[in-house]
């Protein structure tokens, strides 16, 4: 299982600071949206060569122009693009053919979805799946039932990220389940007093 630990609503300096303390613990730093609305792809384009381990992955929530920006967000220095998987189907194969051909990671934001809806996304066999719980929602959300739902549903699907409140506990229990390939988490790294060794507690309890 893999730890993605996302940045928002910081500066740029905090944001780029904190990248590169996380770079040495995690495995993949997502810049998360608010940071690419607030200072875009030319002030982050610098960002990947000063990593040494972990991938890059800039949440742009991709609606449309899927070619032009899968291409942009790749060649700033992503090494994951994020797309929303009810936008339509033509946008979708866009951007999975823009990730083939550079050779990195799609990800499909599945939030808000219903099943008829995300079933013929799987035929993006190697895009990476994400589980996200909306942050306006104020309904409960259970990680690991999700998770084996989703699992249950679309067998296909061998890539899942899961994202929303995800604490040492839940984190806990979705490497016990083994369904999950990347676990997300925000606040619980990157807003603790110290996002460095909150992030070291975080990769104890799932390696």
């Amino acid at each position: 299982m893999k730890l993605q630990a996302a940045i928002d609503r910081r500066s740029l300096q905090e944001t780029i600071e904190l990248a590169k303390k996380l770079d040495p613990i995690v495995d993949i730093v997502e810049i998360g949206t608010s940071a690419i609305k607030d200072f875009g792809f030319a002030a982050l384009k610098n960002l990947k060569s000063e990593f040494h381990h972990a991938e890059i992955l800039f949440d742009i929530k991709t609606n449309d122009e899927g070619d032009y920006e899968f291409k942009s967000g790749y060649k700033a220095g992503a090494d994951i693009l994020t797309v929303m998987g009810a936008m339509d189907l033509s946008t979708l194969k866009k951007t999975y053919q823009v990730s083939q051909d550079f050779h990195r990671d799609m990800f499909i934001d599945l939030m808000a979805m219903k099943n008829q809806q995300i079933a013929p996304l799987m035929k993006f066999n190697q895009a990476i799946f994400g589980l996200h719980h909306s942050h306006d929602s104020s309904s409960n959300f259970d990680a690991t039932d999700s998770v084996a739902k989703f699992h249950e549903t679309y067998p296909s699907a061998s890539r899942i990220a899961v994202a929303g409140g995800i604490d040492l506990k839940s984190a806990a229990a979705l490497s016990k389940q083994n369904l999950t390939e990347i676990i997300i988490v925000g606040g619980a790294i990157s807003g603790a007093d110290d996002p460095v060794q909150s992030a070291k507690k975080f990769m104890e309890v799932i390696k």
